[in-house]
């Protein structure tokens, strides 16, 4: 399907509409990390068609989608055989007075896949998977602190939301901070929690909203484990955007680090609503122990979409794909940049692209570069790292790629004279510095 025309600034007029009904019976018109609050101007808000990496917008236009949901397509949108499977298991059961057998066959193959797996439990979203993780770590030591690294972002749930509007103290008490990757504060922050830690959860590197990516230091992930063993503590690995995204098993193995438990989401059912919680024997007892359900949460069409993800995942290909393409992103990007003369910066695994330019502390640079990329075909995030997948052909990256060199040039043209970002931007900016 051809490009439309791309010289309206803003909404086109479906999606205008759909905003100004939406503002009527949905508060704030929108909400959550799908809202377009904090996203460049010329950013749809409603969308019509997905297929691969393709997106279609109310109003017809087609983007290359680098968000990729924010995360749940892994293999591409409409991916046949995933489709299929949920299609078929949908005709005969997929959400009754009990799960299927599906249930069984998944947590098998999860528990075959994962080297320090040896049992699953499966939920909703991401949040429900890192809130039932820390209920089992609690469960497991009878102990209340919960570590983690300051500012990660391990879901919406009360104790851990980064917008704590609602939220009673109560509910974060016995939440405490350290900086990733710093040894020091990390040892710290176990000392002070003394004989009261339960967990400390992580992500397998850095990827907070508006920040630089930041890796892992191999030593750090080694020292987090040795803690973890000598308090008594457990380590839970957030692996809700990381899985099966940087590897296909899990995320540190590499690093000879294995956590007791380990929270997937987002690309589990490669769109279709599934999350888990993976772990070891330590805390097999705890996690049989908790009260955790959801009348959703056993639907045996999503397990259906996962089982096809998972026997994907164990054929390979995939992840050379959606790898490659952040390669060749990322090497596209540092070519433009460097003959245009822009310091650009870009952090994170290839298949997390996240990219920002030095000397851009109000962030106007990137919010223009990217909303000019958009209006050119490329749905890119000036705040959130971006995910590759495996639908992602050289010739989508090369459209990418053709989007931002538009919006170098543009840059080039505006000099210094460009819009201020987004007033909630500007706010959360304001807020961060504080």
């Amino acid at each position: 399907m051809a490009s439309l025309s791309r010289t309206t600034i803003g909404a086109g007029d479906a999606d205008r509409a759909l905003r100004d009904r939406a503002a009527q019976v949905i508060p704030g018109g929108m909400y959550g990390h799908m809202a377009t609050t904090l996203a460049p101007p010329r950013a749809p808000q409603f969308y019509a068609r997905a297929e691969g990496c393709r997106l279609w917008d109310a109003d017809g236009r087609d983007y290359v989608d680098l968000l990729s949901a924010y995360g749940p397509n892994l293999l591409g949108y409409g991916e046949p055989r995933v489709l299929a499977a949920a299609r078929a298991q949908m005709e005969v059961c997929d959400t009754t007075s009990g799960p299927s057998g599906l249930m069984v066959e998944l947590a098998e193959a999860m528990v075959a896949r994962i080297a320090d797996a040896q049992w699953a439990m499966f939920c909703k979203n991401g949040s429900d998977a890192t809130g039932m993780a820390v209920m089992i770590a609690r469960a497991a030591t009878g102990r209340r602190r919960i570590l983690t690294a300051r500012n990660s972002y391990h879901g919406a749930q009360p104790w851990c939301t980064p917008r704590p509007v609602g939220v009673l103290p109560e509910e974060r008490a016995h939440i405490a901070h350290f900086d990733y990757n710093d040894l020091e504060g990390l040892e710290a922050a176990v000392a002070d929690a003394g004989e009261d830690l339960a967990a400390i959860i992580l992500t397998p590197h850095r990827h907070e909203t508006f920040e630089d990516q930041v890796d892992v230091d191999a030593a750090f992930a080694r020292r987090v484990r040795a803690l973890a063993d000598r308090s008594g503590a457990l380590l839970i690995l957030d692996e809700v955007r990381t899985g099966f995204r940087l590897a296909a098993g899990g995320a540190w193995e590499g690093l000879g680090v294995a956590p007791d438990l380990t929270c997937w989401g987002k690309v589990l059912g490669n769109g279709q609503p599934i999350s888990a919680v993976t772990g070891g024997a330590r805390a097999r007892e705890a996690a049989g122990s908790v009260f955790v359900t959801g009348s959703f949460w056993f639907s045996a069409a999503p397990m259906a979409a996962a089982l096809e993800v998972m026997a994907q995942v164990a054929e390979g290909g995939y992840l050379a794909r959606l790898q490659s393409a952040g390669r060749r992103l990322r090497e596209g990007l540092a070519e433009q940049a460097g003959r245009h003369d822009f310091p650009l910066t870009q952090s994170g695994p290839a298949a997390m692209p996240l990219f920002r330019f030095e000397d851009d502390a109000d962030l106007r640079r990137i919010y223009r570069f990217c909303d000019v990329a958009i209006a050119n075909g490329a749905l890119l995030s000036p705040y959130h790292n971006m995910f590759t997948n495996a639908a992602m052909t050289p010739a989508d990256i090369d459209r990418v790629l053709e989007a931002t060199e538009a919006a170098f040039r543009d840059l080039r043209a505006r000099n210094a004279d460009l819009p201020p970002v987004p007033a909630p931007v500007a706010a959360r900016l304001a807020a961060m510095a504080r």
